[in-house]
């Protein structure tokens, strides 16, 4: 790279943005056939255990990795559970959890909005899946010396990371379901996290199982969700 292509601000060096211009027509192609590939993700709970490349989770997660995070702190640690024994663990915990949701915490509005899903307390995917991916927040951070510092836009910046690997895994061709049985606390304890780590987000990957079905919704429509001023 050229001298020209940093310049200094408060002491820092900054890079010169190289991000290629594209012609409107090329534009508007590129964002249908995103939209177009986007539309056909689904949220999957019959997974297939066929094996999937451990340098395919690895891209995936490069990419979560790639999201934006306030201060660029990048709040968030991605751990990858192949294990059966692990993967069982977190199975029997999640489930326990989730009697307890559908017997005790969930209202009957909340439980009648979800029969449409067909979903309940068991969670076989957990172990079916051939990865899963447990994302992890970091409120707080350690340095070298172990001094505590502030991490921000902690919540919104690992949303924004799920995002990308949502995203991410739908493009490789593969499938998940962003599962979230509350409150997640066992998992920390069962991966042996550092205290500065919460429990944000699980998600099984791998391929649909054959013969899938998943429920017939629809989104809303562009102009229930999109305001112009």
């Amino acid at each position: 790279m050229k001298q020209s292509d940093f310049i200094e601000i408060n002491g820092f060096k900054h890079l010169k943005y190289n991000g290629k211009t594209i012609s409107n027509d090329e534009m508007l192609k590129c964002s249908k056939e995103y939209f177009e590939l986007m539309k056909k993700r689904r949220s999957i709970r019959d997974f297939s255990d066929k094996e999937v490349p451990v340098e395919v989770i690895e891209n995936i997660i490069k990419t979560a990795s790639s999201a934006p995070s306030g201060a660029n702190k990048q709040p968030w640690t991605f751990c990858v559970v192949a294990n059966p024994k692990i993967k069982k663990q977190i199975r029997l915990a999640a489930e326990e959890e989730e009697r307890k949701s559908y017997a005790q915490r969930m209202s009957e509005e909340w439980l009648d909005d979800l029969k449409h899903l067909g979903t309940d307390a068991n969670k076989p995917f957990l172990e079916t899946a051939p990865y899963l991916i447990i994302v992890f927040k970091q409120p707080f951070e350690y340095d070298n010396k172990g001094k505590k510092h502030q991490n921000y836009y902690v919540n919104e910046s690992v949303g924004l990371a799920c995002g990308f690997l949502i995203s991410a895994i739908h493009n490789a061709g593969l499938v998940t379901l962003t599962h979230t049985p509350s409150p997640m606390r066992f998992l920390e304890k069962i991966l042996q996290r550092p205290d500065n780590e919460r429990a944000f987000l699980l998600l099984p990957v791998g391929y649909a199982s054959d013969n899938t079905y998943v429920p017939n919704i629809t989104k809303k429509s562009l102009q229930e969700v999109m305001k112009i001023y």
